[in-house]
């Protein structure tokens, strides 16, 4: 049995009562087993980045789990599932996303899993709801969150409020 890895995880939604669905994301991983939901950011709106459809509402929860990475990821696509999600192309509008983006210290690259996420250090609405949870965050190979986060500070995103 390992021990308590700190991970966080980038939910998205585009489709349907997207906000909705990423309140209830949060509660459902607040449920996984060996898994306690240790801080949950604000939601944004962003308008897509290489996608089309509707403004994401994005959001970031921090979470303390036992689970490996490779279960976790299994968890955020198990719960992915229950939304309806389909990927019928590459960012196709999405019904929920929920991307593993940091695992503890580890890097990871299989053919299921990429962490740190791969995309992350470019995108504002994964840095910014992540500096909301950890503002000393530290991702592994990219560094401290703040420079990145200043690197994006041209991205529209806006803060929908605190009233999760």
């Amino acid at each position: 049995m390992m021990g308590t890895v700190s991970a966080y995880i980038g939910l998205g939604a585009n489709l349907g009562d997207a906000a909705h669905s990423v309140r209830i994301a949060i509660d459902l991983l607040a449920q996984l087993p060996q898994t306690r939901l240790s801080a949950c950011s604000s939601l944004y709106r962003t308008a897509p980045i290489d996608a089309t459809g509707d403004d994401f509402v994005n959001a970031a929860v921090h979470l303390e789990t036992q689970l490996d990475a490779h279960t976790l990821l299994a968890e955020l696509q198990r719960i992915e599932h229950s939304f309806g999600r389909e990927r019928p192309f590459r960012n196709a509008p999405r019904t929920l996303d929920l991307d593993l983006l940091v695992f503890g210290s580890d890097t990871i690259r299989d053919e299921v899993l990429e962490v740190p996420h791969p995309r992350m250090g470019n995108r504002a609405f994964v840095l910014l709801p992540l500096h909301e949870l950890s503002p000393n965050l530290e991702i592994p190979g990219l560094g401290q969150i703040a420079p990145l986060l200043a690197l994006v500070g041209n991205q529209a995103i806006e803060k929908l409020g605190s009233d999760r």
